[in-house]
């Protein structure tokens, strides 16, 4: 039998995104609307945490920058996929969100005037990285979390695993969770949701996510019948530590560093002139490939290609005060000290650009859901994201989300009611198929071998032919699925029913991918086919959305916002 808890509102992910919306439905409320926080992680375990060069935001018009050449280097970076309208909303609020963060004691790092410190950073046309060190999301997330501790008007539900979204009448009913601590399958109640529940990176082998980010949000709204936008753009950030795949900051590049092939030579010169290393991520990306591929590159563990990030000549003082987490990680993981040997990376499996389909107020298609944060897609990024405006959008959309929720309560303050067929159809699809399953499959080595194939068949170099034939692999994968193996049958605490449960996800959201990708006959951004280089206008200035219906994907198309900027061909 299910526990259920009634809430005005579910956030559901607490990382930036998440607590940034908490924090202005309790500030705007003064701590009258009661919400539910709920996460699979600790609350500051999210993987928001983990970022770490900076936050873009125009802060220095006078000194030249300004708000339309934010908004120009973000269409221009996204291969003009991006939507104008939510980038021109995006880069006027995100200035108002770092001079927030100040105001709740974020400790970003300062100039010699005293005034807030940017760095450069791949793509920006000037320096507006607003940055704590190398530990810019860690820093953020403890100034929300420590701003939200204010106010007692939330309920922390952490260390659960959310399972389904049950609509009633389509309109957002509940969530329903298994609570890990007790073992208990709970139904959580909201006159309203907001998805912000992060990345599906985990999809891939060499990756920068942390392991608990395995697109849970993105199976269960599509599950839910919203749709995915833009699957197939999956950006690869160009300096992952080799073999790991641990983020080293785009910081390190914008501080001066050097990106090296196996001859000592700075080869972007010869893939982007002007910007040199601090060009687009997917423009770098190919470049490290092309090296690696044409045997340029250095053979690092399980025969990996790798190129060389240089800091050497930056001198110790500025690696200490300005990227002391990558020397520290470095040091821990490889024994290497940057400030006298250069590190070994390679392109890495980083953000999504696509998501869940939202307008610019976060809204859904689903009345009461929103989303926002790398789980949405308001297209904001388009087919590549710049480096920076990640948090920078968790910040903006987030606040958004929260606004609107707030506005919506005004008028629609009543629950909906819990439909007990589907609360009941949802628990038994956990307790009386998934964990009574006694088939030979094993969900970690079905995980293991759809990463493999991710990494293989949809890196930064495409192709039709390999990308049929992986699509083809993932659905055997799918069919093999249904032959799983749970060995742990107890309640508490199975990680072994979470993690097949969080391998059925990933399998969905490869199908996902790998659909939008083979179907898109071009390359643009982030998505590059050998098959197909150049980019269509013609055919392919469009997003691509996936829904799923009776278990088989649906491909649709939508319009490209254009308000200012008509494509022209990037160069930098």
């Amino acid at each position: 039998m299910a526990i259920i808890r009634n809430h005005d509102v579910v956030i559901f992910g607490t990382g930036l995104a998440g607590l940034r919306a908490a924090v202005e439905i309790a500030r705007s409320t003064n701590g009258q609307i009661d919400m539910a926080l709920v996460s699979k992680v600790q609350l500051m375990r999210a993987h928001s945490v983990c970022a770490e060069g900076g936050t873009g935001a125009v802060l220095r018009e006078e000194e030249g920058d300004s708000l339309d050449l934010h908004a120009w280097d973000t269409v221009k970076g996204s291969d003009f996929l991006a939507d104008q309208d939510a980038v021109d909303c995006f880069v006027n609020r995100s200035p108002r969100e770092i001079h927030l963060l100040e105001h709740w004691g974020c400790p970003w790092s300062r100039r010699k005037d005293g005034r807030i410190y940017q760095r450069p950073f791949g793509g920006h046309s000037y320096p507006r990285a607003t940055m704590a060190a190398d530990k810019t999301g860690f820093v953020e997330m403890q100034t929300l979390y420590d701003t939200l501790t204010k106010y007692s008007n939330w309920t922390n539900y952490h260390e659960v695993f959310a399972t389904s979204i049950i609509l009633k009448d389509g309109k957002f009913s509940a969530l329903t969770v298994i609570d890990n601590v007790s073992g208990e399958f709970m139904a959580i109640r909201g006159k309203c949701l907001l998805i912000a529940t992060g990345g599906l990176g985990c999809l891939y082998g060499f990756t920068t996510y942390s392991q608990t980010v395995t697109g849970d949000g993105h199976a269960i709204a599509v599950r839910a019948g919203l749709p995915m936008e833009d699957p197939e753009f999956l950006q690869f950030h160009p300096t992952g530590l080799v073999p790991s795949g641990i983020l080293m900051t785009e910081g390190c590049r914008g501080e001066g560093g050097y990106l090296r092939n196996k001859d000592g030579d700075r080869f972007m010169e010869k893939y982007a002139k002007e910007r040199m290393e601090l060009a687009p991520r997917d423009i770098i990306s190919r470049a490290e490939t092309t090296e690696i591929i044409e045997g340029r590159g250095l053979e690092g563990p399980d025969k990996m290609g790798y190129v060389h990030l240089d800091l050497r000549h930056l001198g110790a003082d500025k690696i200490n005060h300005r990227l002391p987490l990558i020397r520290e990680v470095t040091m821990k993981f490889l024994g290497l000290d940057p400030i006298t040997t250069s590190i070994p990376v390679r392109p890495v499996a980083h953000y999504s650009m696509g998501g869940i389909e939202t307008d610019i107020t976060a809204r859904t298609r689903l009345e009461n859901i929103w989303a926002a944060g790398e789980v949405a897609c308001v297209s904001m990024h388009g087919a590549n994201r710049l480096g920076t405006n990640s948090t920078a959008e968790c910040l903006v959309f987030g606040g958004i989300a929260g606004e609107e929720i707030v506005k919506y309560l005004k008028t629609n303050n009543v629950l909906s009611d819990l439909p007990q067929d589907k609360l009941k159809e949802s628990e038994a699809y956990i307790y009386d198929n998934i964990l009574k399953r006694t088939g030979k499959e094993n969900p970690f080595k079905l995980r293991q071998e759809l990463r493999s194939l991710l990494d293989c068949y949809a890196g930064v170099f495409r192709n039709g032919k390999n990308m049929e034939e992986g699509l083809q692999k993932v659905k055997e994968l799918k069919e093999r699925f249904k032959n799983v193996g749970v060995q742990d049958k107890s309640r508490v605490y199975n990680t072994n029913l979470l993690h097949t449960l969080e391998t059925g996800n990933l399998i969905l959201l490869a199908e996902i991918l790998l659909t939008g990708a083979l179907n898109r006959a071009e390359s643009r951004g982030a998505h590059s086919r050998r098959d197909f280089p150049k980019r269509d206008d013609v055919n392919w200035l469009k997003h691509t959305m996936i829904t799923l219906h009776d278990d088989n994907l649906v491909i649709d198309y939508k319009p490209v916002t254009i308000t200012k900027w008509k494509p022209v061909e990037r160069k930098y």
